[in-house]
This record gives structure tokens, sequence and C-alpha cells, in this order.
């Protein structure tokens, strides 16, 4: 079974069927899906999605969530150590931010070896380096 992370942009893409990135994703999922796919997130995604879709849309991605659409992968406290210290890093030397989000995302990519993501975020997500060393591939 294939697992790809998901990030914010696109589950708002996914529900918000006026965003530019909507057929993009809409088929990815129904493309992998034949084959088993497995999506994964993270709390702060699925916060930062909610926060940013409308009404109904934020509903129903809540629903398709509640319903088994993704894995949300679990972290404890201690892990936001961690996910501090890399947002310091990214975060220091760039006029751009790594959010908790993103954080979040690049610790489960780092605790479980998946390398695919589908993100809005490729300025972001294409300068990060997992302590591996390998890059993420931005679907």
């Amino acid at each position: 079974m294939r697992s790809i992370l998901i990030d914010a942009g696109p589950q708002i893409a996914l529900f918000a069927v006026d965003d530019k990135h909507h057929n993009h994703y809409d088929q990815l999922i129904s493309r992998f899906s034949a084959t088993g796919l497995r999506v994964v997130t993270t709390w702060p995604c699925i916060v930062e999605a909610s926060y940013l879709l409308g009404i109904p849309q934020r509903f129903e991605l809540l629903q398709w969530i509640e319903l088994g659409g993704v894995v949300v992968y679990p972290f404890s406290p201690h892990h936001l150590g961690d996910m501090a210290a890399w947002m310091k890093t990214y975060s220091a030397d760039n006029k751009r931010e790594m959010d908790l989000a993103d954080a979040a995302l690049y610790w489960v990519a780092n605790e479980t070896g998946i390398r695919e993501i589908m993100t809005t975020n490729v300025r972001d997500f294409s300068r990060y380096r997992l302590p591996d060393g390998q890059s993420f591939a931005i679907l």
C-alpha cells in the first residue's frame, strides 16, 4: 500500500471545488486509491485546513477524516522539542518560516520514511532536507 503525506493546502483543495488545485488533488487521490493508498496527516494540518475552509466544506473535511479518508499520525508533547528545533533551523536563515503544520509533517516523514507529499507549499517543502539528507517528493 502506498503511503503519502497530505498538507493543509491539498486538504483545502479537495473540498473547495473552486480552488485552483482541486482537480489535481482530486485526480491524484482517485488514481492512487485504485491501487491502495494510505493518506497521512497531522492535527496541525487539519486545524489549519479547517480554519481556512468555509462552511460547509469544513464539515465535509472533518467527516472525510472521521470516515477514514486520512490517517492522523499521532505525536506526543515530547516530540515538540524536535519540531521546534527544525522550525528554528528553517526559520533562522531564511525569509520564510517553518510553521508547526510543516514541522509536524517533517517529523512524520522522519519517523515513518514516507517521502511523498501532497502540498501546495512547494517552495518550502522543496528546501526542506530530512536528517538523512533526503528531500520530499512533491506530488
